[in-house]
């Protein structure tokens, strides 16, 4: 389960926003992040990734404690069990697909996992090749394997598919469902799109003004909306 009550003044495009929120996740939900641009989504993400600190606020995930500003304690990114996905593709052009999910790999960690992440995403016959020869979409999913590489229990998705035409987005949201129910995941997708959330996700958190607006499922958000 995530626990989180977190703040942080952002800077938007159109002024300052007071972010201020808190919710539970619990183990093996895929949750949608969805609202306007600039409502501070990517900041959520980014906070639980602990690649941005709150002003204030607690972040727990299981029995560890990630943030808690009150004490003064803020686990480092590399030691926060997570794989992220931004929607630029993030692989080392320089190597090949092979050796961009060797790279990913935990110091003595089996190499035999990343065979069979290639096998999952049916790139086994690619993995000799640069990334500058792939698709797009075969680009988006060598970094979905290579986020999957340290088996993370949670997965966060940034606006990951919004780059790919509507062919290739279906088949990674298949790619990305398949990922989250194989492995037990606990995954959070910031999305602008609403059919990719109500065919995603199981429950939608509205991001407005600062707050969560709405948490529940999606058909009930996106059938008043």
């Amino acid at each position: 389960m995530i626990e989180l009550s977190l703040k942080k003044a952002l800077a938007g495009a159109e002024g300052k926003i007071a972010l201020d929120i808190s919710c539970q996740i619990q183990s093996g939900e895929l949750v949608g992040l969805y609202g306007p641009s600039g409502a501070g989504k990517s900041s959520v993400l980014r906070m639980i990734a602990g690649l941005m600190r709150p002003d204030h606020g607690i972040l727990a995930v299981g029995n560890e404690t990630w943030i808690d500003t009150e004490n003064k304690f803020f686990l480092k990114p590399e030691k926060r069990n997570i794989g992220m996905i931004f929607q630029e593709y993030s692989i080392f052009p320089n190597l090949t697909v092979y050796e961009n999910l060797v790279f990913a790999l935990d110091k003595g960690q089996d190499k035999s996992f990343v065979d069979e992440l290639l096998n999952s995403i049916g790139m086994e016959k690619m993995a000799g090749q640069s990334p500058m020869k792939l698709s797009g979409g075969q680009k988006q999913r060598v970094a979905l394997a290579r986020a999957m590489v340290r088996k993370p229990k949670i997965l966060l998705l940034d606006e990951p598919l919004s780059a790919l035409d509507m062919e290739m987005r279906r088949n990674l949201q298949e790619y990305i469902v398949k990922f989250h129910r194989e492995y037990g995941l606990t995954t959070l997708l910031v999305s602008h799109d609403a059919s990719e959330i109500s065919r995603m996700a199981q429950r939608v958190l509205v991001l407005e003004n600062g707050q969560f607006s709405f948490d529940g499922k999606p058909e009930s958000f996106f059938k008043t909306s």
